[in-house]
């Protein structure tokens, strides 16, 4: 496929990609109207009457440790465990970045674009699902930060295409150079390090 083809999908995409943001603001917008929530200062606030219907949806505690399945009892110290890799990619991403990023100009990543914590706010989760749901959006929001921070080190260092394709490829990697494409590597590369609009 020629390059031209691949650049026109590829601002089609981008235009796409912003249509579909748009979008999701725009239903989130209508789900906080239908489930009665409003953000202030970042913390969910339910009216008091959706709470108090919301609340006749939760499994009691004793009731919720009763059901668990023998082998989710189990493995939950081995998930848990997870808690401290991931704390430490956190303080160890956002230090390197601190460093590496101011020196080299690169853009900082905002944190808090990534990992958000706010499903405890659910009044139909008890304390245990209230913990899982915590988790669960620190570790994988942790897992985006640093995708996203590894992502900008590549573009800053070696921004080349692999010979052949990941599952899962990063946004940055479409403004890569081509595999084999030394002279552009050579001529485009510091243009490219200044290149950080998403």
């Amino acid at each position: 496929m020629p390059d031209s083809r691949l650049d026109e999908l590829l601002e089609r995409l981008k235009t796409l990609q912003h249509e579909l943001e748009q979008e999701a603001e725009r239903l989130l917008a209508e789900k906080r109207q239908q489930f009665s929530y409003q953000l202030h200062r970042g913390r969910v606030v339910f009216e008091r009457r959706f709470r108090r219907l919301q609340r006749q949806y939760r499994t009691g505690l004793w009731t919720f440790l009763r059901q668990a399945p023998l082998a989710t009892v189990l493995t939950a110290p081995v998930i848990y465990a997870m808690i401290i890799p991931l704390a430490l990619l956190d303080m160890t991403i956002t230090l390197y970045q601190h460093i590496c990023f101011r020196a080299y100009r690169i853009p900082l990543v905002r944190r808090r674009d990534f990992i958000v914590i706010d499903r405890h706010y659910l009044p139909y989760l008890n304390l245990i699902e209230k913990i899982n749901c915590a988790y669960c959006g620190y570790g994988n929001g942790v897992i985006a930060y640093a995708r996203e921070v590894t992502a900008r080190t590549e573009q800053y260092w070696c921004p080349i295409k692999h010979a052949r394709r990941a599952r899962g490829e990063h946004h940055r990697t479409r403004k890569f150079f081509d595999y084999g494409d030394g002279e552009a590597w050579r001529r485009g590369r510091e243009k490219l390090r200044r290149e950080w609009e998403d």
